[in-house]
């Protein structure tokens, strides 16, 4: 059986979560005449959402939910980390510029890969830090339309395939997004650094 062709794929949405009295929320929604475009199969979006959308003409409106589980996944107590204030220690001075409560920062693994991470505590020893997706745990609703629905050339994989072993971006957006859309472009669908 022959694999799947990649789809190039650029869609405006709107990404809603609901809390928990059921009340709707806007999260992230693409900007007018910045649709999100990506190419399927390479997990630049999530598998959910991907599914979704794969076989949609251009102009087909789209609505739908999303469990936890298919979206960021279950809230996990076990991504909430502390670490001591010299981990953010900058010449000496602790990095009061990037480091505060609510902000979302790039962190490295022992196996230097990067992640995103939310800072939600500071103490005069420690900082307390939450890798958990800021939508984890939370139902979802994409509501959005299909702009432009083909195959991708081969030019189009190989840039993708490039930008995933760190040669640079494949999808033309101009920084990596984690997937939340709140703290820098790329948004959920693009989803960089969220994996």
């Amino acid at each position: 059986m022959d694999k799947p062709q990649n789809k190039y794929i650029t869609a405006s949405y709107q990404l809603y979560s609901f809390d928990e009295n059921g009340n709707r929320h806007l999260e992230e929604e693409t900007q007018q005449g910045r649709p999100f475009q990506f190419i399927s199969g390479f997990g630049m979006a999530l598998d959910a959402f991907e599914k979704n959308i794969v076989d949609l003409e251009p102009g087909t409106k789209f609505d739908f939910e999303l469990a936890a589980a298919d979206g960021f996944g279950e809230y996990d107590p076990e991504g909430v980390h502390q670490m001591g204030r010299d981990v953010f220690t900058v010449n000496g001075q602790f990095d009061t510029e990037n480091i505060f409560e609510g902000a979302v920062i790039t962190m490295m693994d022992a196996d230097e890969r990067r992640f995103m991470a939310r800072v939600v505590e500071i103490t005069d020893n420690h900082v307390t830090i939450d890798t958990n997706h800021p939508l984890a745990g939370q139902k979802l609703q994409f509501t959005g339309t299909i702009l432009e629905n083909r195959d991708a050339t081969n030019e189009e994989i190989q840039q993708m395939v490039n930008y995933l072993s760190g040669e640079g971006c494949g999808c033309g957006c101009d920084d990596c997004g984690d997937g939340c859309g709140k703290h820098e472009k790329g948004g959920c669908g693009c989803g960089h650094c969220h994996h």
